[in-house]
């Protein structure tokens, strides 16, 4: 289903856009600054900063080289950053125009994986990736995602086995599926 508002739901979960109405609540943040802070989202079309594969995985935020290095893994990153000569330190170029848009959505999924963060949300998030990747990569999410809040929008139900719950969002409301 396109434009029925599962792009915005995430967004408005995320604390990208506000609630229209009422109040918006995220692991009992509500203003947006702190909902941003508990939240770890990665969208369909993965969006990349013009800076090296490592910035656009902490996004500025120190990390040890091992926490970079196991979101590398469990991204499927590593074997890709292994052939590449400056590694981690590969300029992705503008909006990630020099990677692939496979590659930028798994740099994507790192850097949501290096956040930790307790909500973590998916658009779609496996959609650039051939199958065994995409499997490789929502096995290790599962791992990685235990204990936490996790909300996938998917267009293909194997993505969404093993949810706790599943629903539809119709005409901007959302039902049990």
């Amino acid at each position: 289903m396109s434009g029925g508002g599962k792009s915005t739901l995430l967004k408005l979960l995320a604390g990208l856009y506000p609630a229209q109405n009422g109040t918006l609540e995220v692991q009992g943040a509500s203003k947006p600054e702190e909902i941003r802070k508990n939240v770890a989202m990665v969208m369909q079309n993965a969006m990349l900063f013009p800076a090296s594969i490592q910035d656009n995985i902490t996004c500025g935020h120190p990390m040890s080289m091992e926490v970079i290095r196991q979101a590398c893994d469990a991204a499927q990153l590593s074997d890709w950053i292994a052939t590449l000569p400056d590694g981690l330190d590969t300029f992705v170029g503008e909006r990630g125009g020099k990677v692939s848009g496979g590659q930028a959505q798994r740099i994507a999924i790192a850097r949501a994986i290096a956040k930790d963060a307790s909500v973590v949300l998916l658009d779609e998030a496996t959609s650039a990736l051939d199958s065994d990747t995409s499997n490789a990569v929502l096995s290790a999410l599962e791992s990685l995602t235990k204990g936490k809040t996790v909300v996938s929008v998917s267009h293909h139900p194997e993505t969404l086995v093993g949810c706790g719950r599943v629903c539809k969002l119709v005409g901007g409301q959302l039902f049990n599926a």
